[in-house]
This record gives C-alpha cells, sequence and structure tokens, in this order.
C-alpha cells in the first residue's frame, strides 16, 4: 500500500519528471531509511549523502558508520561530509538548527551538480509539514509561511509529505528496516520537539482529524498565495525601480496602499522584515532622509523620496591586492580582467561596467579597496582633480551607492570608480600600445 501511494504521489506532483538519478539525503533515522526503501524497490538509480555535524558525539560518528554500512551493503554511492557546525554558527551568528540546514543544502548542491544528480530527495513527512505551520503561525507570518513544505522546489524532492509518522512506523515495521534513533528528537528544548510532543497531542485530543484539518488548510492557503503573488507583483512593478543592483521603492505610491500594513509586509519580506516590524516600516516611510531600519539580512534607508533596501555586508573583505590580472577573479563583482595589444580597429565598449585602461601607464599591484574621505581623482575628460565626495554629489550617489562603491588603485593613484567612471590620466590615446580592460557585474 505504501509503495503504490508512493508511486502516486511522485507521479501526481511531477517529482520525478524526466529525473533518471535521485540523490537521497539519508541521515539513518526511520524517514529516511524508509524513503531509501522505497526508492530502492522502484528500480530508481540512487545515491546516498550523509552529513555529519558532530553535534552528539560518538552518536554522529555511529549513524554516519551505518549509513556507510548499508550504502555499501547495497551498492550504492555513498558521499558523506563532516561539518563544524557549532564554529559555523558562532561565525555566522545563527542558531545551531539554521547552521546544520544552510550546511547541508549548500553540500547536497554541490554533491548534485558534480555527480549529475537530477534531482535531491528529502524525507519530510506529513506531522513534519503539520509541525512547520504551527512553528511558523507562532512566529508570526504571511500566508506564504502557512502553506507548508513544497512537494518540488528547484532541485528539491519531498517525495513522503503524504505520509503520516505512524504510517512510515508500520511499513518500517512490516520490512524490518533497519534505522538508528536520534535522542535528541525526544528533547523538549527545541520548539519543533515541544509542539511534537507538547502542543500537538493537545490539537488532536481537541478533535481527532487536527492532522487532516491542518494540511487541507494548508493546500487551500497555498492556493490562496498564488493569486496574492500574482497580485503583489502587480504593485512591486509599480512601486519599485532598480538602479545599481539596489531596489528603489516610491514613497508617495508606498502611501497610496490599502490595506497598507498587508500589502507594505508582502512587499518587504524578500528584505527580511517581520511582522513585527511593520510600525518602524511606517516610521521610516513617513521619515527623514538618512532614517534606517535594518533587517537580519538588508538595510532599509529612507533618501529623498525612495526607500531604498540594500543587502547587508556580512564582513567580506574591502582591500586586495592585484598583482597580474587573473587575481581580479577573486575579487568579488569583477568578471574578468585582460592584457591585449591595441589593434588599429578597437572600439572601446559604451558600458560603464567595463573600464578599458593605457596598461603602460599602470604599474602592478594594483589595490581594489573603498573610497575613503579625501580621496580626489581626475574624471574622464576633465584636466582638474575633482574630489570623491563631490563627485558622488554631483551624480546623486545614495548611501548605499557609495557604502558599496571601490576604487581601483594603482601607486596611490585613483585609476577607476569601478562600474563607474575611469581617471582621465590612465585613459587610452594615440601613444598606447597595449590596454588592461577590466569588467565587473555591478
Amino acid at each position: 500500500m505504501m509503495l503504490e501511494e508512493f508511486g502516486k504521489y511522485i507521479e501526481e506532483n511531477g517529482l520525478a519528471g524526466n529525473s533518471r538519478r535521485i540523490l537521497l539525503a539519508v541521515s539513518g533515522g526511520i524517514d529516511s531509511m524508509v524513503m531509501t526503501h522505497l526508492f530502492l524497490r522502484t528500480g530508481t538509480e540512487i545515491g546516498i549523502a550523509h552529513c555529519n555535524f558532530k553535534l552528539r558525539g560518538a552518536e554522529s560518528d555511529a549513524d554516519e558508520s551505518f549509513v556507510r554500512e548499508f550504502s555499501s551493503d547495497n551498492n550504492i554511492p555513498f558521499f558523506c561530509e563532516s561539518f563544524d557546525t557549532t564554529g559555523f554558527a558562532s561565525e555566522k551568528n545563527i542558531s545551531i538548527q539554521m547552521a546544520a540546514r544552510e550546511l547541508r543544502y549548500r553540500w547536497f548542491e554541490e554533491i548534485r551538480m558534480k555527480n549529475n544528480y537530477d534531482s535531491i530527495a528529502l524525507a519530510h513527512n506529513l506531522n513534519d509539514n503539520i509541525e512547520t505551520f504551527l512553528i511558523n503561525l507562532s512566529r508570526g507570518t504571511g500566508i506564504a509561511g502557512l502553506t507548508g513544505m513544497k512537494p518540488k522546489f528547484k532541485y528539491l524532492i519531498r517525495p513522503l509529505l503524504f505520509a503520516s509518522r505512524q504510517a512510515i512506523a508500520e511499513y518500517r515495521d512490516q520490512n524490518e528496516i533497519p534505522y538508528r534513533e536520534d535522542r535528541s528528537n525526544n528533547e523538549t528544548k527545541y520548539t519543533r520537539n515541544k509542539i511534537r510532543h507538547a502542543i500537538l497531542p493537545i490539537f488532536r485530543e481537541i478533535n481527532p482529524s487536527f492532522d487532516a484539518t491542518v494540511n487541507e488548510t494548508a493546500e487551500r492557503l497555498a492556493e490562496i498565495n498564488d493569486i496574492l503573488s500574482g497580485f503583489i507583483s502587480g504593485i512591486r512593478k509599480k512601486v519599485t525601480r532598480e538602479n545599481n543592483n539596489l531596489i528603489c521603492f516610491r514613497v508617495d505610491l508606498l502611501n497610496t496602499l490599502s490595506p497598507k500594513k498587508t500589502i507594505l509586509f508582502e512587499l518587504f519580506k524578500p528584505f527580511g522584515i517581520v511582522t513585527g516590524q511593520l510600525d518602524d516600516l511606517i516610521d521610516l516611510i513617513d521619515g527623514k532622509t538618512g532614517k534606517q531600519l535594518f533587517t537580519p539580512t538588508h538595510r532599509l534607508l529612507k533618501n529623498r523620496r525612495e526607500i531604498i533596501a540594500s543587502r547587508r555586508e556580512t564582513g567580506t573583505e574591502s582591500y586586495f591586492e592585484i598583482s597580474v590580472p587573473g587575481d581580479f577573479n577573486k575579487v568579488p563583482g569583477f568578471v574578468s580582467a585582460s592584457l591585449k595589444k591595441l589593434a588599429g580597429n578597437f572600439i572601446i565598449p559604451p558600458s560603464s561596467k567595463i573600464a578599458c585602461l593605457d596598461a603602460g601607464k599602470i604599474k602592478f599591484p594594483l589595490i581594489v579597496r573603498k573610497w575613503m574621505p579625501g580621496d580626489s581623482f581626475y574624471p574622464l575628460g576633465m584636466k582638474h582633480k575633482k574630489k570623491l565626495s563631490d563627485y558622488f554629489i554631483d551624480n546623486k550617489y545614495s548611501i548605499p551607492d557609495k557604502e558599496n562603491c571601490r576604487i581601483l588603485e594603482s601607486e596611490g593613484k585613483i585609476v577607476w570608480i569601478t562600474g563607474d567612471r575611469i581617471d582621465n590620466r590612465f585613459k587610452i590615446t594615440r601613444s598606447t600600445k597595449k590596454i588592461l580592460i577590466i569588467e565587473v557585474n555591478k
């Protein structure tokens, strides 16, 4: 029965498609081992990926050994990676659970691409979906957060979402499938476990059909969310513009929205806004130029008649030394750099993202850095010096524009405001013999 439902769910939700090779995320727990057993019975070509997060000492290592041995016994390609999850969480200032999630999804995708797997199968079940619904409800969320997990998202598939935890346990018993028990699943210090062991039993006592009711509600909300997404998309096109990879919202149009809070939440949700920040967002819209609001992922800035959304810096390097043109590949935002002899038919590209410089006037190593107060240069076409601060004002640089600005420097002289204007001293002339061509993506 379970095998038939498994195949039907995969077919109805298009989880297999043209897939011939599927990478299974296998922890060794009951869900992932049942999923593996089902895929083996369907004859699908599979591989197994196991993450050792090093969070439970010897138990984590025993889980790895168990999955490794199972893969070997069944002639299944096996991939394993150990992570310093605690260190990563500390470095990123996120929870252990979020760190484990980020690490595993990033690694799964690397394995999928390197080994030509079509999909990555996750063993989430119906009960996981219900728990996620309640977690999102308790934290405050838009409709999207109440639609539950999707059977398919990009390369991720969840072929067990139809099955309850009880049905999975019964199938395991019937087929005597080996698995490892994670004792942390019974600890109520985690939010999901509190809901699983303390809250859900009460709801089921009130309504024995609670699981089915929540699942049906989530499905209806998913359809409503599709309608809402189309509506919000239309509004977003009207009230925003893109400028140098920054999203700018028109304040005058934001103030005409109704119902205001609901639409603002949906518009700014991609930039990390949560329901508790909506009043602060409205104050920002009504505030003075320079007022800011920070979310976990973005900064929202009032700049004249706009709200500018920019991604918060994550501590990446802002100073790079370039010894040869190939070193530009190490610098975020740079696409390519090459030295070429100047041919008579050469035409300088009109894009500000491409700099064509007289290589004879440039001395390596070059420096890529943030701009600093007091910096000055000779803008292309001008013979007099200009302070960068004045140049920014004249060219209406916003605060994020200035903060994101990177300078290319040679022997203490500014060569290029990257993505904007080169220095007149380094332009191509009739006496130029060799040129340095550099391209950035923003």
